[in-house]
């Protein structure tokens, strides 16, 4: 199936490394505009615009920390300057700590869940106005099979991403049939910020016990969100899609 999204514009969180970057490659390759949020990777975010352009599609990156509401305003009058909507919306930025429970702060906590599903509530409020004025849209929540499973050690990214899936099951029962709003939760996905969290890759792979017996790549999520966006997708409403190579078959 082609999926061809041209004259559609994506903002995609958290997009100048790993599955971020992915979609905005995947989604480039559709025909869309693709803008590219990041925070504190200038270089990594341009030199990325660079190859997006190279498929004839539109391109920007905008520096902007999505926890802090002022900065998720600024950035969204400037991609409706730029290309006058926003048709797509991918809450993909995300961060994490992996901690025993009783020595995490509370700074890091509210960093975590600021970061992971606060800036979901801002994006969302502060680019639904423009949709609902459209009469469509579509929202696509980055969750993580581990806000069904939990993990110890990752109390705060398990508790921000169970978030993150209930949120956008609530939001879609308030905005379909006009809105479609659904959220992917992968299983590991090998990742800069997963591989600065593991020692050891083939150990993971057999602790998370994966069936297909290796761990994700970006481009397989990029590819759901891809799905997820297209009109063929248009029965969705309020479901969490999860590669992940069988992990939740349990």
């Amino acid at each position: 199936m082609e999926i061809r999204l041209q004259n559609k514009t994506v903002l995609i969180t958290g997009a100048a490394t790993g599955i971020g970057k992915a979609m905005a490659l995947a989604f480039a390759q559709s025909g869309a505009n693709v803008v590219i949020n990041h925070y504190r990777q200038a270089s990594l975010a341009e030199q990325l615009v660079d190859e997006l352009k190279t498929t004839g599609v539109g391109a920007i990156a905008i520096e902007a920390d999505v926890s802090h509401r002022g900065q998720v305003r600024a950035m969204v009058d400037l991609v409706l300057a730029k290309f006058g909507n926003i048709d797509v919306l991918i809450n993909n930025a995300g961060v994490n700590i992996v901690k025993a429970f009783l020595d995490i702060t509370e700074t890091e906590w509210d960093r975590i869940l600021d970061t992971n599903l606060k800036s979901v509530f801002h994006c969302c409020q502060a680019v639904l106005p423009g949709m609902l004025e459209a009469g469509e849209g579509v929202i696509i929540n980055m969750a993580s099979e581990l806000g069904y499973l939990g993990r110890a050690r990752f109390a705060p990214y398990t508790a921000s991403k169970g978030g993150v899936i209930t949120l956008t099951r609530s939001l879609a029962r308030e905005f379909a049939p006009d809105i479609r709003i659904n959220a992917i939760a992968p299983g590991p996905v090998l990742t800069p910020m997963l591989e600065s969290e593991i020692s050891n890759q083939e150990e993971w792979e057999q602790e998370m016990d994966i069936p297909v017996q290796r761990l994700g790549k970006p481009e397989e999520i990029a590819a759901t969100a891809v799905f997820l966006a297209c009109e063929q997708a248009a029965y969705y409403c309020g479901d969490v899609l999860s590669p992940n190579g069988g992990a939740l078959m349990r």
